[in-house]
């Protein structure tokens, strides 16, 4: 079979399975932690302009943005998406340099608002929608990575898949999802690498484009099953040797929704190992800013790449930037919203701190990646001790992952400011115990 029937078969069989206690707690992790992400990210310059540029698909329709909003599905998976990944909060899967959350949730939630399915038949498509793409994004490899945005092309086929989970499509209707899908895939790493707001348009098209497939498919439109496979396909034009033939090995026993990196600060992920080593080494020896002479961080080549603003002028510079969040880390102590602010931004303290930072690639630990997010921080103090410290994994990644309490605080730390605690709180409860809602009717 092409790898489209492979993955197909799991999604369309997965459905009329019983959805396993561990996995189900884990997909409400990853639903809470989405809403997390996307309420901070509404007030995003391109979100707002989406609203706008799509006002003839609002306030009617069956499904909704997260405030409350009518909207057609694909308008509301498209801007629900492009908010859940523009405050650069959202979830991830490592091991496929990829934000499954942002496009595969959206485009689940507002397929589920538009047939109202009932919570228990939401997490169960989300899940499909995670296994199926994240081992996509693994065989496509740092290859694809190089050149493209995971978050985008990967993304089409998690939401495809869960909205094909969704509408019940057999296992041939499902793979023509997927297929139409990869013909849609897009999103390229340049269009982050100077100032601009593409970024967080890519999960949300990435959305739209999964429920449009599955939509078609469920009508009769038929796609290249070979598409992922072939000799012209997705493989061999936007990676380098993929290899599907081992696609579906550990599809239903290994669920790769239960290793997420569910991230513990605000900005690129990429950031983390060294904010953490920064951290953990200031801890360990009670430093002082002005005790550091100078702060030296190894880590891996993508870091470097992708963070890579010496001199961020915009809050989307600045977490894109290595030297910034490192400096407002050993500063303030943390790397919240708060550091994207301007004043902030204009810290003479922390930008005279950001000289004394270097970054390099550590070939060692370049060489781990993507299984393993590592870095190594030196700090050299005022009176000339060299003190190292080795952070091999980010707090949030799975071996040290963020408690349910943690998840929890997290939500309300980003919902309040914008709904209120006084909302936020009951709708965090409910999240929690979505399996048991008739149907996704918020």
């Amino acid at each position: 079979m092409f790898a489209t029937q492979v993955l197909a078969e799991f999604g369309a069989a997965f459905r009329l399975q019983s959805l396993p206690d561990d996995v189900a707690h884990h997909a409400k992790r990853a639903v809470i932690d989405w809403y997390a992400s996307v309420f901070p990210g509404l007030d995003a310059a391109p979100v707002q302009m989406l609203e706008q540029a799509l006002s003839e698909d609002l306030d009617h329709g069956s499904a909704r943005l997260i405030l409350g909003r009518r909207a057609t599905a694909r308008t509301a998976a498209l801007i629900n998406g492009a908010a859940a990944h523009a405050a650069e909060v959202d979830d991830s899967f490592r091991d496929a340099m990829y934000h499954p959350g942002a496009a595969t949730i959206a485009a689940a939630l507002a397929a589920s608002q538009d047939i109202s399915a009932s919570g228990l038949d939401f997490l169960r498509a989300i899940v499909a929608g995670y296994e199926i793409s994240t081992r996509i994004g693994v065989v496509l490899g740092r290859p694809h990575y190089q050149y493209w945005h995971n978050t985008g092309t990967v993304g089409a086929f998690g939401a495809a898949a869960a909205v094909a989970c969704l509408y019940r499509l057999d296992g041939a209707a499902f793979a023509h999802a997927l297929a139409t899908a990869a013909t849609f895939a897009a999103g390229l790493q340049q269009a982050f690498r100077m100032d601009s707001m593409s970024k967080p348009l890519h999960p949300g098209r990435a959305a739209e484009a999964g429920i449009l497939a599955a939509m078609l498919a469920k009508r009769g439109l038929t796609g290249s099953l070979d598409v992922l496979d072939g000799d012209a396909g997705f493989g061999k034009a936007m990676s380098k040797d993929a290899d599907w033939s081992c696609i579906g090995a550990t599809l239903g026993q290994a669920f790769h929704i239960k290793s997420l990196t569910f991230k513990n600060h605000i900005g690129c992920g990429h950031t983390f190992a060294a904010i953490d080593g920064a951290l953990a080494l200031q801890r360990r020896h009670a430093l002082k800013p002005e005790n550091i002479a100078r702060v030296r961080v190894g880590t891996y080549k993508p870091a470097l790449d992708i963070a890579c603003y010496q001199d961020p002028r915009t809050a989307n510079e600045a977490r894109f930037s290595l030297k910034y969040v490192i400096a407002t880390a050993l500063i303030h102590g943390s790397v919240r919203m708060a550091a994207y602010e301007p004043v902030r931004l204009d810290d003479p303290v922390v930008r005279a701190f950001m000289q004394r930072i270097d970054v390099t690639v550590d070939p060692e630990l370049d060489a781990l990646f993507p299984r393993q997010r590592a870095a190594r921080v030196e700090i050299e103090t005022s009176n000339g001790k060299r003190l190292h410290y080795l952070q091999p994994n980010r707090k949030g990644d799975p071996e040290l992952p963020l408690s349910d309490e943690d998840i929890s605080g997290k939500f309300i730390e980003l919902a309040g400011p914008v709904i209120g605690e006084a909302q936020a709180k009951p709708l965090l409860a409910r999240l929690w115990r979505v399996e048991q809602a008739p149907q996704i009717d918020w």
